[in-house]
């Protein structure tokens, strides 16, 4: 894909803007009115920064109802690793705003997965921050290599691992650790593939992805609240 320069690139993004001042607003305008009185967003969405993976869109639904937190590589440090964006959204989403679901999603191609799993010392050198931040997906690494008996490691492998990661990371952050024990909060992760438009659910348990279809039947029959 060519990449446009940076002057047509932010005119883009201004036709775009007025574009939705003029079309798309109006078509919702009684939507953000009640926006404008606050929020109360059912989810926590945890996906990587990456530009091609688009919450709302994949997930089809209007502002107000995803709490998303991005960062690369979607990626939750365990509480008291590195408190900061992370721990401090997560901690007011669910304790602020009383979310009742947090997905982690990650997504095919991932650059931070790729860069996990075959390192290039010269191009990590040139970003000490991003090198350190991968620290936090080591034991997806550790996972997906040690299951390399079975065939080649791949970027997948890694990413899928890596949502499993961030799951239990999760589980070390108090107000997590508190809605979970008052049946007040589900978590889910998700694996997005940018190439065919599918969102498989990783099953924690048996640590495998299945359908979309196969998840909400496991919810439906589940006791889990509506």
């Amino acid at each position: 894909m060519a990449k446009r320069n940076a002057k047509e690139s932010l005119i883009a993004l201004l036709r775009g803007v007025e574009h939705f001042n003029t079309h798309i607003f109006p078509e919702k305008q009684e939507l953000f009115r009640e926006l404008a009185k606050g929020q109360a967003p059912s989810t926590l969405f945890i996906a990587c920064a990456d530009s091609r993976v688009s919450p709302g869109l994949i997930t089809q639904t209007d502002p107000g109802n995803l709490f998303i937190l991005r960062n690369i590589g979607n990626i939750v440090p365990a509480y008291g690793e590195m408190l900061g964006g992370v721990s401090s959204a997560i901690e007011y989403a669910v304790a602020g705003l009383g979310v009742s679901n947090i997905i982690v999603c990650g997504h095919s191609n991932c650059g931070a997965m790729t860069a996990l799993l075959d390192p290039d010392p010269s191009k990590l050198a040139k970003m000490p921050t991003v090198q350190s931040w991968l620290r936090n997906a080591e034991a997806a690494r550790a996972v997906t290599l040690a299951g390399s008996d079975a065939g080649p490691p791949t970027v997948r492998n890694l990413a899928e691992q890596n949502v499993l990661l961030q799951i239990s990371h999760l589980r070390t952050h108090p107000s997590v650790a508190a809605a979970l024990a008052r049946n007040e909060l589900t978590l889910q992760g998700w694996f997005y593939d940018i190439g065919t438009g599918e969102v498989l659910v990783l099953d924690e348990q048996a640590r495998k992805t299945i359908s979309i279809e196969d998840a909400i039947a496991q919810l439906e029959k589940s006791g889990v609240p509506a």
